[in-house]
């Protein structure tokens, strides 16, 4: 018998994915380059600044060979700015801008565009920002100044998106939409339960009502004609 697996990219899954994110790494011991799925890495020099994979980088970080650059929106002054302007609205804060293509205008995503690594933009929330967050703290967290600080804030980063999304879901009880720019992929795959249920909910409501609507309109449509046929007899 088959097992029935969740719809969707469960969070397990979520935060493999992250680990493709590149992230910026300083040697502390020279490497020769690797020859990966994805491509070479370049070789490690010191004190030379390299971007590599999250998995690698925390492979290195735990056999001491190398120090993880947090990207610079995992700060304390970045953190406690996204968090008062996410408070401040009811919008989520803007993605860091996706760059394009010069030759083809292709849009490039993640782990191809610098949303983790030194050179990411300090004032906006990658799509990996939980998970990638979450590991760096958990495996690097002598790397990140005020460690503790950035717990906290990304603690309460959390609960205000969090709140956010559930409020925005309920907005869809009225027939109107809700704009999701923004959200994470571990809040999607966390929310996922929660969104599904309503608009499962919603939908079989609005079935309700339409069923509920024709037997009206039959009831009435015999009532009609109940009263024609007296008419006739009389």
């Amino acid at each position: 018998m088959a097992l029935s697996l969740p719809p969707g990219i469960t969070p397990p899954e979520v935060a493999f994915l992250c680990e493709m994110e590149l992230v910026t790494i300083i040697p502390r011991q020279r490497l020769e380059g690797l020859r990966l799925l994805g491509g070479p890495t370049p070789p490690l020099i010191p004190p030379q600044r390299t971007p590599l994979p999250l998995w690698l980088a925390l492979l290195l970080k735990r056999q001491n060979r190398a120090n993880i650059l947090p990207p610079p929106w995992l700060s304390s002054s970045s953190l406690d700015a996204i968090l008062q302007h996410e408070i401040s609205t009811l919008e989520f804060s803007d993605p860091p801008p996706v760059p394009r293509n010069s030759t083809t205008s292709i849009s490039i995503s993640p782990p191809f565009h610098p949303s983790a690594t030194a050179d990411a933009p300090e004032d906006a929330l990658p799509y990996h920002w939980l998970e990638l967050s979450t590991l760096l703290l958990e495996a690097a967290s002598d790397d990140i100044p005020s460690a503790d600080h950035v717990r906290r804030l990304l603690r309460d980063l959390r609960e205000v998106r969090m709140a956010k999304i559930r409020a925005g879901v309920e907005v869809l009880e009225g027939g109107r939409e809700i704009k999701m720019n923004g959200v994470g992929g571990m809040e999607v795959s966390e929310g996922r339960a929660f969104i599904a249920g309503v608009v499962d909910g919603l939908r079989r409501l609005g079935v309700g009502r339409e069923t509920s609507r024709r037997e009206r309109e039959g009831e009435r449509e015999l009532g009609m004609g109940g009263e024609d046929e007296d008419d006739v007899e009389y």
